[in-house]
């Protein structure tokens, strides 16, 4: 299914925040996030019903900052080790995307092979970002490099769980494993380095199909602790994509298009405070979205 991204590329023209789910109840899920584009908190309260998946968060406002903040966010918040399975904690609050995991279940082959690509999936943004962000300087890819980093960190804590070996484990930024995540990354970044109208829409592209490849992992799995931290992963791609798509907006002038998502569904996101960790996508097969 690369294809169908390597042609959204050439076709495509084209907000986030520090997320907590209920602390208090002792199945919420923890997971905080910084806001992609200021770097500010904005904490969020979500329980986990039936199946650990549904979620209902209710997310306060998004600070409203100044350019001048805006850097100061990005250029204070360090990139952590991605092959480090403690660094899957927000960095500046120090809590857990896997704090309080669900009991490990048994594992099958197409979990396996979900959580080897997811791990590889979420470096691919993180070093999209980073080397945009090296270009053009805006915080938001800075900050989103950042939030990325934490999501593999955490796939890395599962892989580490289930002893399945790292296929980052010595990949340096912008090297991966697979092949095909490998041509991706050097075509994302080509496009991205053309003009931020471009590298805006790369990321919320990411994002997209980051969502999309998810929900086809949750329903993939029947694993409580894979759910829970996939669930969490999706809320915060949704966050992203909100960041995204506003400040291509804000930046340009112009909409960014959904190519993955459906209307109704990338709608809803947009006008969703918070993620919600749950939906339906629209393409077919099984995390290949690219």
């Amino acid at each position: 299914m690369f294809d169908l991204l390597f042609a959204a590329i050439s076709e495509t023209t084209t907000p986030g925040g520090f997320k907590a789910s209920n602390p208090g109840n002792p199945n919420g899920a923890m997971f905080v996030e910084a806001d992609p584009i200021s770097g500010n908190p904005q904490f969020g309260g979500g329980q986990f019903g039936n199946g650990w998946g549904a979620t209902s968060p209710q997310a306060e406002a998004v600070p409203v900052v100044d350019d001048a903040s805006m850097q100061a966010a990005a250029d204070t918040t360090p990139v952590s080790n991605a092959n480090d399975p403690a660094d899957a904690t927000d960095p500046l609050t120090g809590m857990s995307l896997t704090q309080n995991l669900p009991p490990a279940g048994d594992l099958d082959a197409t979990e396996a092979d979900e959580l080897l690509y997811m791990r590889e999936e979420e470096k691919l943004a993180r070093d999209v970002y980073l080397t945009l962000y090296e270009t053009w300087g805006l915080p938001v890819f800075r900050n989103i490099a950042n939030s990325e980093e934490r999501h593999t960190s955490a796939v890395l804590q599962l892989l580490d769980r289930y002893n399945l070996d790292d296929p980052a484990a010595t990949q340096d930024i912008g090297q991966f494993s697979d092949p095909s995540l490998q041509q991706l990354y050097d075509d994302l970044v080509s496009r991205g380095l053309q003009s931020l109208e471009d590298a805006l829409a790369v990321g919320a592209t990411i994002e997209e199909v980051d969502i999309v490849d998810l929900q086809e992992a949750i329903a993939n799995t029947d694993n409580a602790d894979i759910e829970w931290v996939y669930s969490n992963l999706m809320r915060g791609s949704e966050n992203h994509l909100r960041a995204f798509t506003s400040t291509l907006t804000r930046q340009t002038g112009e909409t960014y298009s959904p190519e993955y998502l459906s209307s109704e569904e990338y709608d809803s996101i947009l006008n969703s405070g918070s993620g919600r960790g749950q939906g339906q996508g629209r393409g077919q097969g099984r995390g290949r979205r690219w």
